[in-house]
């Protein structure tokens, strides 16, 4: 599971949990898959992603470092900075781990870098 996908992913329709996002995850294995830099593409996907879910993401799988917590206004001219965001965004890959709900503590499984995000009927909230 790619840390883009992870930024998309949220625990809201377990019954109780209101917003579910972003997260945690738990890694057991994490491997870096090599991927074309692509700056333009890296500042478009940059619009569409929660930037402190992201951070906190690259933190819990350990490739977090030379992030900043918040980006600057001209991050887009920063070369090595979006270098750094690639990494993180497309590189990075959770292959086995958890994911666990911010609200509930519900352990969602990674399995070849798949997550289940699959509930039980009386998990689901009406």
């Amino acid at each position: 599971m790619k840390l883009l996908t992870h930024n998309m992913l949220t625990s809201n329709i377990i019954k109780g949990v209101t917003k579910g996002f972003p997260l945690k995850i738990v890694p057991v294995q994490v491997e870096i898959k090599d991927v074309d830099y692509n700056p333009a593409f890296v500042v478009r996907t940059l619009s569409k992603v929660d930037w402190p879910a992201l951070h906190q993401a690259a933190v819990e799988t350990g490739f977090g470092d030379g992030l900043p917590e918040t980006l600057g206004e001209n991050f887009q001219q920063d070369e090595e900075l979006l270098k750094k965001i690639h990494n993180a965004l497309l590189q990075v890959e959770v292959i086995q781990g958890e994911l666990v709900c911010p609200e509930s503590g519900r352990k969602f499984p990674i399995t070849n870098g798949i997550p289940n995000m699959l509930l039980q009927e009386h998990e689901v909230g009406q």
